[in-house]
């Protein structure tokens, strides 16, 4: 199967090499790398450069965005600049980040679940973090949840599904989609992918809120949204964080903002949130 993968890139001087290194060492080679250097200040365009007169299925995109870093659209947007000038030969599509470690069989695991299982339409590994001297799971979504960072999508799949939307929230509403369209979601817990950034730890007050609203897009409504800010706050360990997450939820209802899905999909996507918090509560009995 022929991967083909799309790292936007903004200001990862630090970590790029990292990320370029575990890719290019994989059991199973992609057939394309695309690094989309979206407006950094530093080193980035440098490193990539440097990997592209090496490798030559490493590709490096020059984009100028907008300096505003916001959640979702600005990382779409750049992934967009990279999907359009993939080859045509693409069996696979992978979103990844410029902060991971890779281990050096994730593709050709990868490549086995989709070949193991034809109507796979969303793969990837799971996430740990730092702590301390251990890398450990990072603890914002359960380990079934295909995150955004290192999303593989079956071509035909990322088609039905409408691509990503360019908004805070994509990278839930794909897998929402996705099975709303038949297709099934898996993440293998037994490839540790190490996340060098911990997602959010850069969130403001807006961060948070940005997350409510994108409950609100999604159609949530307000006791699913209630549910998932809850336990969101209680992993974070604030109470300020319920408040922001309700808050944005409350002021995208009251400013009537565009849903990301329509009527029917967030009709489907409260039965399976709702499904879920049930089975949840069961095992916990």
């Amino acid at each position: 199967m022929n991967f083909h993968i799309v790292i936007p890139a903004h200001n990862e001087e630090d970590v790029l090499v990292q990320t370029l290194e575990s890719l290019v060492n994989q059991t199973l080679k992609p057939a394309q790398i695309i690094l989309v250097n979206d407006n950094s200040t530093d080193a980035t365009p440098k490193i990539a450069q440097d990997f592209s007169e090496n490798y030559p299925f490493v590709k490096v995109l020059n984009v100028i965005s907008t300096d505003d870093h916001s959640p979702g659209s600005k990382v779409v947007n750049a992934f967009y600049e990279g999907y359009n000038i993939i080859d045509e030969d693409v069996d696979i599509i992978c979103k990844f980040d410029a902060d991971l470690i890779f281990p050096q069989n994730y593709l050709q695991d990868i490549q086995e679940m989709f070949q193991q299982n034809p109507k796979l339409g969303i793969a990837s590994g799971i996430l740990h973090i730092k702590q301390n001297d251990s890398w450990v799971y990072e603890r914002i979504a359960d380990k079934t949840h295909v995150r955004g960072p290192i999303k593989a999508y079956r071509k035909t799949c990322f088609d039905e599904i409408g691509g990503l939307r360019a908004s805070i929230g994509w990278d839930t509403v794909d897998v929402l989609l996705a099975q709303f369209h038949g297709w099934q979601i898996s993440s293998n817990e037994k490839l540790i992918v190490k996340h060098l950034k911990p997602t959010g730890a850069a969130y403001q007050n807006k961060g948070y809120q940005k997350q409510g609203e994108a409950m609100f897009k999604m159609r949530y409504g307000i006791f699913i949204t209630i549910i998932a800010a809850l336990k969101i706050s209680v992993i974070k360990k604030s109470v300020k964080v319920f408040v922001e997450y309700l808050r944005g939820y409350l002021n995208a209802k009251n400013a009537k903002i565009d849903y990301l899905v329509t009527s029917a999909e967030g009709k489907f996507i409260r039965k399976l949130r709702w499904n879920g918090i049930m089975s949840k509560l069961k095992l916990n009995r």
